[in-house]
């Protein structure tokens, strides 16, 4: 017994020898490991042909470091346990492991249902491929209506008779003004779209033949039957019906349905899936997720980019969560974080050229061109807007027309021609004729971070993310092995 053990022991440890020797460690953040293969995944991927800054590979460690790092950070706080992450994940990683519940075999047994149910519906006579010129009737027509719409497509018909174009003759006299604009063409039809009458004189038609007018309860009518179109053989149209069950994702649809199915095989629940109760349909559910959870650990033990994709979606979203709470909104919402940045560094911010920080307005007439200037007067910045939309166009007349914003020379012709005073040509504003400014020319700089919030933001989540990424490496220890970095995309 105990050669036994200690027989296996030894071929278990050689295999692990050999596992770590084929995929080594490459480094190891706070405590754990990081294989080469999945450092090269990364790598690879992030420094493809196109990207514009690509990386060496020592270059890219520290990248990738960092990463790791916020990713621990986050599991450190639990953001793995929240309810969001875990839906979002289980999200992302089944839209990778469903589509393995279906093989080949399966996708071409789907694309035979449709080929069949398709042969069906379109039946012995194919589909018709034609065009028609409508001479309405009204439900109520009088017989002078009668002769008079009768008069007509028998003058359209002696026109064709004479050899004019049909699909002229449908622009410019039929009254089913859709079909006129493609030249009277009708959709491909079957008989069992079409009333009884209609598919009768249709499909009597043979290609390239034109029927005499006949009536309808819509009208006179003069069909020309341009070819009868029938399904290939099946081998010949399965290439076509994949390239439309692809682009509809009916596999991703039928692995759904095949999933629910081996659950619900799996609890002893055969039948309609539709009459199962609301208890079974939980059991049914909860198996799913078991059935895709296993397919997903044997997908990642045997597949090496299947592994490291499922891990990059997992520390992705994870990585998004806490950057998101540690510096993208935690920068947004500071406003006096943002407030003090903008004064420590108000020279980073200054302008080469002065800019004008208010409005070019249009009016109807003088009195609310004083109007508009006086409605803001003394108001912050950033409530003109609506004060000038309660006060003026509040109703459904529109008073006046207004751009708002802080604007350097060349952004708008009124402010060039009036602020810049540039000899600059303002297209006027049709119904309003009145062109006029309001606000103030800031020569040196913005007056306030409002002015550039959208750089201040950026900057001062760049001035965030370094304390943040100085303190992880402070509280985490990090082990590169240079030897494996080196043998990075070398080894066989």
């Amino acid at each position: 017994m105990k050669k036994t053990f200690l027989l296996a022991a030894m071929i278990l440890s050689g295999v692990m020898a050999f596992a770590q020797s084929e995929d080594p460690v490459i480094m190891t953040v706070a405590g754990q490991p990081v294989s080469r293969s999945e450092f090269e995944y990364s790598y690879n991927k992030n420094n493809a042909e196109g990207v514009i800054d690509k990386k060496s590979v020592k270059e890219y460690v520290d990248l990738f470091v960092n990463y790791k790092l916020k990713v621990q950070a986050a599991l450190d706080e639990h953001l793995d346990t929240l309810s969001s992450f875990k839906e979002e994940f289980l999200g992302y990683r089944n839209q990778q492991v469903l589509p393995t519940f279906v093989s080949d075999d399966m996708m071409e047994q789907e694309a035979r249902k449709i080929y069949d149910s398709t042969n069906e519906q379109i039946g012995p006579d194919g589909q018709a491929i034609a065009s028609y010129i409508l001479v309405s009737l009204s439900p109520n027509a009088t017989p002078e209506e009668q002769n008079r719409q009768k008069a007509r497509i028998d003058s359209i018909y002696t026109a064709l008779l004479g050899g004019a174009d049909f699909a002229e003759m449908a622009r410019t006299h039929s009254d089913d003004k859709g079909a006129a604009l493609r030249g009277g063409q009708m959709p491909p039809l079957t008989r069992s779209q079409l009333q009884e009458d209609f598919a009768n004189r249709v499909f009597a038609l043979k290609d390239g033949e034109m029927s005499t007018p006949f009536l309808l309860p819509m009208g006179y009518v003069i069909v020309k039957m341009h070819e009868r179109k029938h399904l290939r053989p099946f081998e010949e149209e399965l290439p076509d019906i994949k390239k439309w069950m692809e682009n509809r994702n009916l596999r991703d649809a039928i692995a759904d349905r095949r999933v629910k199915e081996l659950a619900a095989e799996k609890l002893g629940m055969t039948g309609d899936m539709e009459k199962l109760d609301d208890k079974q349909k939980a059991e049914v559910a909860e198996e799913e997720k078991n059935l895709l959870e296993v397919r997903a650990a044997e997908l990642s033990a045997s597949d090496p980019d299947m592994k490291n994709l499922i891990r990059e979606y997992y520390d992705g979203l994870l990585l998004y969560e806490i950057s998101s709470r540690t510096v993208w909104d935690k920068a947004a919402k500071d406003e006096a974080g943002l407030q003090n940045f903008f004064k420590k560094n108000k020279k980073r911010y200054a302008w080469d050229k002065p800019r004008f920080k208010g409005i070019a307005y249009h009016v109807k007439n003088e009195a609310d061109k004083k109007a508009v200037a006086q409605c803001v007067k003394g108001l912050p910045f950033d409530k003109w807007v609506a004060k000038l939309r309660t006060t003026f166009n509040s109703d459904s007349i529109i008073r006046i027309r207004v751009e708002k914003g802080i604007f350097k020379e060349g952004e708008n012709a009124v402010i060039d021609k009036m602020v810049f005073k540039k000899d600059t040509v303002v297209k006027p504003v049709e119904g309003y004729p009145i062109d006029a400014t309001y606000g103030k020319l800031l020569k040196k700089g913005p007056e306030s971070y409002d002015d550039v919030r959208g750089l201040v933001t950026a900057d001062y989540q760049e001035e965030l993310e370094k304390a943040w990424v100085n303190e992880l490496r402070k509280r985490y220890t990090v082990v590169v092995n240079e030897d494996v970095l080196d043998t990075v995309n070398k080894h066989n």
